[in-house]
């Protein structure tokens, strides 16, 4: 057995990050169940997939992505699917009322989740951020809403607050833009294992979890 080393660059935003985070998180549960005791550390990376987003207010997703895929009629077939999919792995897409957002400042607080509290906590809160983005329709490129999702994780969202006034966290997320650049990563979510093997997509639990053992017992 080794030490396995997972860096996730994916976007809170992104739909099939969250469907990709729940196979994933299903496969690390199916290993620490059939015995595994070696320790696994996983890492969200910063992606963007809508940088040009607007910082400020803003606007129904199903018009980010009509403009996108070519009408309103073929964003709801798309959003439609999401949906469906999502469902299948336990989860609840509201994509009627989510909100376009930009997501440097989530994927700053991520950082700072990392750093301050580790990578369990920093997973805590990818799931709170992708949780009220997709399914409470909240607008996560709010600062003020971020706070209260941290607030409500218990985090200390005064130290939270000074990381964010200083502009901290910034230089970060540019690096994990330059790392998936230096990777030629495209698309996420894209799982990179131990800075050494690459899975692209939302894979199958079981996929995930073949790949998984066969790097631990390595």
């Amino acid at each position: 057995m080794c030490f396995v080393r997972i860096e996730i660059w994916s976007d809170v935003v992104c739909p099939w990050c969250y469907i990709g985070k729940r196979r994933f998180d299903a496969a690390l549960a199916n290993i620490a169940a059939k015995g595994n005791t070696e320790p696994i550390e996983v890492i969200y990376r910063s992606y963007q997939l809508d940088p040009n987003a607007p910082v400020t207010g803003s606007t129904p997703v199903i018009e980010a992505y009509a403009k996108k895929f070519g009408g309103r009629e073929r964003a709801a077939q798309i959003l439609s699917h999401l949906t469906t999919v999502a469902a299948g792995d336990g989860l609840t897409f509201r994509m009627d009322i989510a909100q376009r957002a930009h997501t440097l400042l989530a994927h700053r607080i991520l950082h700072w989740s990392l750093m301050q509290y580790g990578p369990d906590t920093q997973a805590q809160v990818k799931e709170a951020f992708m949780a009220a983005y997709f399914t409470d329709g909240v607008n996560i490129g709010e600062p003020e809403n971020l706070f209260a999702i941290c607030a409500g994780l218990e985090l200390d969202v005064n130290a939270l607050k000074r990381w964010i006034e200083s502009d901290q966290g910034t230089q970060e997320v540019h690096a994990d833009l330059q790392g998936a650049a230096m990777r030629d990563i495209t698309a996420v979510p894209t799982y990179v294992i131990n800075d050494q093997f690459m899975i692209p997509g939302a894979q199958d639990v079981e996929l995930f979890e073949r790949i998984l053992l066969k790097m631990l017992q390595q």
